[in-house]
């Protein structure tokens, strides 16, 4: 009885959800079976996102709580590091949603499961040197983004432990993108709605110190996700190896294969590019901000954070996208591909509209939330990422439409002419006369703008990306790269 009352409760949220797509389909938004389908694919990926979301946000708010202003500071510069391991494992994972994608569509499932081993090792490869050079360089690496000796005290702390967790990381993210690639977006939600909470629950009680446990701070955030990173690791090797989904890891036979690693190193290596520019380009802008000041900062982290609930189902529609145009693809049809991609970036863009809005109104109690020294400005915060919404939206879901043909370097040029207008614009922030040496080069850009211009700064870097993004969509041209690349059709071995 509760196993069916389970299933009954199921099926009415999901045929209650189901009413979104088919609203839109009946104002003529999207085409309704096209909607219905990227809907259920990216709803999965939405929920593991809006988790993580929380997870992160959750970090910050139990550290704002436990700690002063510089430890938020210092947990923020942290971050930008682990993103680079963590930029590095959405390439490599995004190349596999690709070739997966395309080789299932093909019907060449024997090829798909090898490709998953080749990104295995392949982020083995990577992430190993990165583990290492944060044990030995964490205090010189966060002393680059700020002077202030508890904000490099605290960020250090957090980078040496944290960066345990990119091994399991990388290794969970790939098995993601594999069984998305697949047409399976359920079963990483379910893994992450297991870990995720796990990784919460650890945090709290190793940063406040509850029962048992010591008060570790801001170590205790990262031990905290260390340890669910591993469990989530070890769930996702016992699933694909167990043989039960479209897709599997066979520890034995051949273990390498260079025209599949070929394949998705290079889908991955715009994409690595892509999050590094970022990931880099965000350390001169956190400079910036350093000198406005550490609660200029904080808010910054705190509105950034809070806005990814209403930017993550750009990540859920982007992935949904990757594979339904990638699938397309690989059974020879173009046309249905074309309108995969359109569809589903108009009903990722109507579904982030709608968050950003209740966002942007409810920003004031949401900051109050975070003990933050400077309230105004973190609502500020919040309410000018709600409007870079539309941008992230588009942007991210035609990044994903692109990735799935295998046409990943236009992306990396919106993401480098955004950045370039982010930086650019932002350096008017700094003191009028305030004089910066670059390679040798004295130069003061700064007018004295503040805040104003750092606003600006993020609107545009945002809306650059959607455009070059859409631009590149609307010409077609993903089409002849998609031929060119020839995977699951032309890679040179006829095994299913």
């Amino acid at each position: 009885m509760g196993s069916e009352g389970d299933t009954t409760v199921r099926q009415r949220v999901q045929t209650l959800l189901l009413l979104f797509p088919a609203a839109l389909g009946r104002l003529g938004l999207v085409e309704h079976t096209r909607g219905k389908e990227a809907f259920e694919l990216a709803l999965p990926v939405m929920v593991t996102g809006t988790v993580r979301t929380v997870l992160r946000t959750s970090d910050f708010f139990m550290v704002g709580l436990a700690l002063p202003a510089t430890a938020l500071a210092g947990l923020e510069f942290a971050f930008q590091y682990y993103f680079v391991g963590f930029g590095l494992a959405l390439a490599v994972s995004s190349g596999t949603i690709s070739v997966v994608a395309r080789l299932k569509g093909a019907g060449r499932h024997h090829r798909a499961n090898i490709a998953i081993k080749q990104s295995l090792w392949l982020s083995v490869l990577i992430s190993l040197p990165l583990v290492g050079i944060a044990q030995v360089y964490s205090e010189p690496l966060i002393g680059l983004l700020t002077n202030d000796p508890a904000a490099i005290t605290q960020g250090a702390i957090y980078l040496r432990i944290v960066t345990y967790a990119l091994l399991f990381r990388f290794w969970s993210m790939i098995a993601a993108r594999a069984l998305q690639g697949s047409g399976d977006t359920r079963t990483p939600m379910y893994v992450n709605l297991i870990t995720v909470p796990t990784n919460i629950g650890l945090n709290g009680v190793l940063i406040f110190g509850v029962g048992p446990f010591p008060r570790l701070g801001i170590a205790g955030a990262a031990w905290g996700t260390m340890i669910a990173e591993t469990i989530s690791a070890i769930i996702f090797f016992y699933l694909l190896v167990g043989g039960e989904y479209d897709v599997r890891l066979n520890p034995g036979g051949k273990q390498w294969d260079t025209a599949l690693a070929r394949d998705i190193i290079s889908v991955s290596a715009p994409l690595a590019g892509s999050r590094l520019v970022g990931t880099f380009g965000r350390f001169p802008f956190l400079f910036v901000l350093a000198i406005l000041g550490t609660p200029v900062v904080a808010a910054y982290s705190i509105g950034r954070r809070v806005i990814m609930l209403a930017m993550m189902p750009a990540w859920g529609y982007s992935t949904a996208s990757s594979t339904l145009v990638g699938q397309a693809l690989g059974s020879g049809e173009e046309a249905k591909a074309t309108a995969y991609g359109w569809d589903t970036t108009r009903i990722a863009l109507v579904t982030q509209f709608l968050i950003a809005v209740v966002m942007a109104v409810i920003a004031g109690p949401i900051a109050a939330l975070f003990n933050t020294e400077a309230p105004g400005l973190t609502v500020g915060f919040i309410r000018v990422f709600a409007l870079a919404v539309g941008g992230f939206s588009v942007a991210r879901t035609m990044q994903g439409a692109l990735r799935g043909s295998g046409d990943t370097s236009w992306p990396l040029y919106g993401k480098l002419l955004g950045l370039s207008a982010r930086l650019s614009v932002v350096s008017l922030a700094l003191p009028a006369g305030m004089v910066l040496k670059v390679n040798g080069f004295s130069i003061a850009p700064g007018l004295g703008a503040s805040i104003a211009a750092v606003f600006v700064a993020i609107l545009l870097d945002f809306y650059i990306q959607a455009m070059v993004n859409l631009i590149r969509f609307w010409s077609g041209k993903w089409q002849v790269i998609a031929h060119r690349t020839g995977v699951g059709v032309a890679d040179g071995d006829s095994s299913r």
